[in-house]
């Protein structure tokens, strides 16, 4: 990963565009969203995302990517898992997973799927999605997200 480049842009819409970008390469998947959690009000606000939301109703629809953290302090669902746990998982069944509660109507249909929280001194500052790629999500997989997102946590540290 171009870490120098990283830390040199100021810019969050930049740095996370290239989590975007390498997180996608270095996994062979298809799609990627990246956020940060809001430190005032704790949403989910997605910074980068890769070309799932241009055929994707849903996000058209939204008109942002902003997901509310719940009054129990959750985000839920498949999207919230890491948020609300810290844990970094994939499954290659996400529509059947015990936390999934079905994906919004116009969504782009999603066959496997991998996110890891990004995290920095146990503080939970963001996530990182990623979807469909190329071969099976594997363990190998998830080592590159959490690598990647423990860079990102060191930029995100400095700039929220």
């Amino acid at each position: 990963m171009r870490v120098s480049q990283m830390i040199e842009d100021s810019s969050l819409k930049k740095i996370s565009d290239l989590v975007l970008e390498e997180a996608t390469r270095l996994t062979g998947s298809d799609y990627c969203y990246v956020a940060v959690v809001d430190p005032v009000n704790k949403d989910s606000v997605g910074i980068s995302f890769s070309h799932l939301t241009g055929g994707c109703q849903y996000y058209a629809d939204l008109g942002e990517a902003r997901f509310k953290i719940r009054k129990d302090g959750t985000y839920g669902g498949l999207l919230g898992y890491s948020l609300d746990t810290g844990e970094s998982f994939f499954t290659h069944d996400p529509v059947n997973h015990p936390v999934a509660h079905g994906i919004p109507p116009g969504h782009e249909i999603i066959n496997q799927f991998l996110s890891v929280a990004v995290k920095y001194q146990d503080e939970i500052l963001g996530q990182i999605v990623l979807a469909n790629p190329q071969k099976d999500y594997s363990k190998y997989e998830l080592e590159i997200a959490d690598e990647i997102a423990s860079i990102y946590a060191l930029a995100l540290d400095k700039m929220l």
